[in-house]
């Protein structure tokens, strides 16, 4: 095995902002998509094929020493995808003995009821797409504690940044907008606290528990700025940011995502995710941080380079995160 060798199955935002915190460490980092194409250096190895096939999951992994889970699906196709995909490099890292770094969302949770979101919160998840997150990770725990690989979870809120496209309530919808001074579109309760985390940081901090001695076995929420705003205060600081007196913002109004449901499995399935917007809806990420040493972008920062980002592209950030 290969000690320097990463695998990432993932090459969208996030399975990016990771290769990024690993090539700054100086580690051997092997990419693994369908496509086999990714904006990655020439230098670096990208495979293609099908993680859910565990023949090519375990070939894509060989001589890992650290294999990261990355990889989303459709929105609309998690149920019929995302298990298989799991199996396939879940079995990959346990045939390689290698350490698996696994990428969630924070949906297993279900509603906070008033109450911040810690790691040891129980699973309380009213939709489908949460329990089925939460059934995934706890097959992940269950392979740790049998000891048959070891296993870190990290765990991450509504992101924005680099990359960060059409799937983020931050991201090709708002940034765009500010720069040239026109009106964004948000979706939920846009006065409500929302915990939203910085892509680079989401990357930096699966790289640290691909590395720490003490990430196995533990989930980690990723590092996030502690001072929880609403997400009507940080399109402000963006617009601000990219020089614009005025902030024009409007939310998608409800109704007309339930209209559009009736066409669109997308939107029918981001339909049972809006309650995250309907109350505080707060991410605390002091354990990593603590324990592990990680820390969040200042807020100003990340904003300042999500608009260098935006302008320096001609095309909206608008790639998903692929598997």
């Amino acid at each position: 095995m290969n000690t320097d060798l990463h695998v990432i199955f993932g090459t969208g935002a996030i399975g990016l902002a990771t290769f990024d915190a690993l090539r700054r460490r100086g580690r051997t980092v092997r990419m693994v998509n369908r496509s086999g194409k990714a904006p990655v250096p020439q230098d670096v190895e990208v495979v293609a094929g099908d993680a859910a096939d565990p023949v090519f999951a375990a070939r894509a992994a060989q001589g890992a020493a650290v294999v990261y889970q990355t990889m989303n699906p459709p929105y609309h196709q998690w149920s019929a995808q995302f298990p298989a995909l799991q199996a396939g490099v879940l079995a990959a890292a346990e045939a390689e003995g290698a350490r698996l770094v696994s990428m969630e969302n924070v949906y297993m949770y279900g509603r906070p009821d008033g109450r911040t979101l810690t790691e040891d919160r129980e699973n309380n998840a009213h939709t489908k797409k949460g329990q089925l997150r939460a059934r995934m990770a706890e097959e992940l725990l269950s392979a740790h504690r049998a000891g048959r690989v070891e296993i870190a979870i990290g765990r991450a809120s509504d992101y924005f940044g680099p990359r960060g496209g059409a799937q983020s309530n931050l991201g090709d919808r708002v940034f765009p907008a500010a720069l040239a001074g026109k009106t964004s579109t948000v979706l939920g309760n846009r006065n409500q606290p929302h915990t939203y985390t910085y892509i680079p940081d989401i990357g930096e901090g699966l790289a640290v528990l691909g590395e720490h001695s003490d990430a196995p076995g533990e989930i980690w929420h990723l590092p996030n700025d502690p001072q929880t705003r609403s997400t009507q205060e940080l399109v402000d600081t963006i617009y601000r940011q990219a020089g614009r007196h005025r902030t024009k913002v409007r939310a998608v109004p409800p109704f007309f995502l339930r209209a559009m449901a009736i066409t669109s499995p997308v939107v029918r399935e981001l339909l049972e995710m809006q309650y995250q917007f309907e109350e505080p809806f707060i991410v605390d990420s002091s354990k990593i941080t603590t324990r592990l040493g990680v820390t969040a972008t200042t807020l100003n920062q990340a904003i300042a380079e999500t608009l260098t980002s935006y302008t320096n592209t001609s095309q909206p950030h608008t790639e998903r995160a692929r598997s």
